[in-house]
């Protein structure tokens, strides 16, 4: 008997008193577990902003801090520090995050070729979510972030994130508001792997770097 025959056997035991015409979603499963490992809710906002940072910068992040007034201004200047001539725009990003860059605006189109994209010099984008306790932000495709791609392929990425309206504490906590047919990204610091002697190489499969701004709106 094979490996496979045994697990299969194993698997067959197991359903032996299951009803062929029962579900998954026929039997509640508990879910008793511990959801999060620090405080969440409206009395722990400011700590759980402060966790985020935190442990973005861990990731080698750059995380910056402004209100709705000086967001514009911060993008400008993140921008100009790049040297960024171009920016890559999502439909739905507000029109006023821009307003005071100077980059030429390049639209998310599909028709866009990978070379395309990887000749703009950065991309700005809003996210579905960040979480405190692992320093992740995910971002869904929604209107303020575009297509998957477009967070992939350039080299410098910088994500918005309002706070603390889309802070959690914690990866469940995530996934209660997060759609599973959506096209999901889930990011902890700009791209990185590393090879067999943990030489660290960043930009693989992504931008080489991330800034994320935590808007306090």
């Amino acid at each position: 008997m094979s490996d496979r025959d045994v697990v299969l056997a194993r698997i067959r035991r197991a359903l032996v008193d299951v009803p062929r015409s029962e579900t998954p979603d026929d039997v509640p499963v508990p879910r008793e577990y511990e959801r999060a490992h620090v405080p969440d809710g409206a009395e722990a906002s400011e700590e759980l902003v402060d966790l985020l940072a935190e442990n973005l910068a861990d990731y080698r992040a750059l995380v910056h801090r402004t209100d709705a007034d000086g967001l514009p201004l911060l993008l400008c200047r993140l921008l100009l520090a790049r040297g960024s001539g171009t920016v890559l725009v999502p439909p739905g990003l507000p029109p006023w995050w821009l307003k005071a860059a100077d980059a030429v605006r390049i639209h998310d189109r599909a028709a866009s070729t990978p070379d395309e994209l990887d000749a703009v010099d950065s991309v700005v984008t809003g996210c579905a979510v960040a979480i405190a306790e692992t320093g992740t932000i995910v971002l869904d495709g929604g209107p303020d972030q575009g297509r998957r791609r477009i967070t992939l392929i350039p080299d410098h990425h910088i994500c918005v994130v309002r706070v603390p309206e889309q802070v959690v504490a914690s990866v469940p906590r995530a996934l209660e508001r997060l759609d599973p047919t959506r096209p999901l990204t889930w990011i902890s610091g700009p791209s990185a792997t590393s090879d067999i002697e943990l030489d660290r190489v960043e930009g693989v499969h992504g931008p080489r770097t991330l800034e994320v701004v935590l808007l306090t709106e």
